[in-house]
């Protein structure tokens, strides 16, 4: 349960503009889909994945770091790990079970002989898109597990993308695709307060001494 008041204290704090920012940001936020990207061994490319997440709207990156254990590239994200919830996993096996558990189909990302085209997936459905490395591509667990396979029609001789391109493509497409719909994608009104709560503690420097002023003096 959001603290409305202590939320209050905290954007008082902030500049009109930015809480104005806040909020025509998280008006195009979305979890109807989400991004899974598996044991990625250059973080460039998971770092560019969020922040391409964090530009069309994406709320959450799902990491799985079964094999590497990397930390994310703040250059390459540009801040966006401030702003896009990332979620870290140990295994597929429990980043499947989560998502699943969550309501999301599994879509792999990655040419298949039951694969569907960008433009004809369907974007109705709550969907974890997942994407593996340019070389190996998914792991077998994954291709298994998976509800559809997706992926960006090619003409060349190249048969693949880096996985920070091919995201952006996908990432792009489906959530303009998303907001031109009559499809209920927006945050819940509780899930907006959680991300102003957060982005604010996230701006104001020095949080952790305002913090503790203000529940020693409000808190009896």
């Amino acid at each position: 349960m959001i603290d409305l008041e202590y939320l209050a204290f905290l954007e008082n704090i902030l500049t009109d503009n930015r809480k104005e920012k806040f909020q025509k940001v998280l008006e195009n936020r979305t979890k109807h889909f989400t991004i899974a990207v598996e044991d990625i061994f250059q973080m460039h490319n998971t770092s560019a994945v969020m922040r391409s997440c964090e530009i069309f709207g994406i709320q959450e990156l799902n990491v799985i770091e079964q094999r590497y254990g990397k930390s994310i590239d703040k250059e390459i994200a540009m801040g966006a790990q401030k702003w896009v919830d990332i979620n870290t996993f140990d295994s597929i096996t429990n980043c499947l079970d989560t998502l699943k558990s969550k309501g999301y189909q599994i879509i792999a990302t990655t040419p298949h002989e039951n694969d569907c085209l960008m433009e004809d997936f369907d974007i109705s459905k709550p969907s974890a898109l997942f994407f593996g490395t340019e070389r190996d591509g998914l792991s077998e667990e994954i291709l298994k597990r998976a509800d559809g396979f997706l992926k960006i029609p090619m003409v060349g001789f190249t048969e693949s993308l880096n996985i920070s391109v091919s995201a952006a493509i996908i990432i792009q497409n489906l959530t303009n695709r998303l907001r031109n719909s009559n499809i209920d994608w927006h945050l819940s009104e509780n899930e907006i307060l959680e991300k102003r709560l957060a982005w604010a503690k996230n701006s104001i420097k020095d949080i952790k001494r305002i913090e503790e002023r203000y529940f020693a003096e409000n808190v009896k």
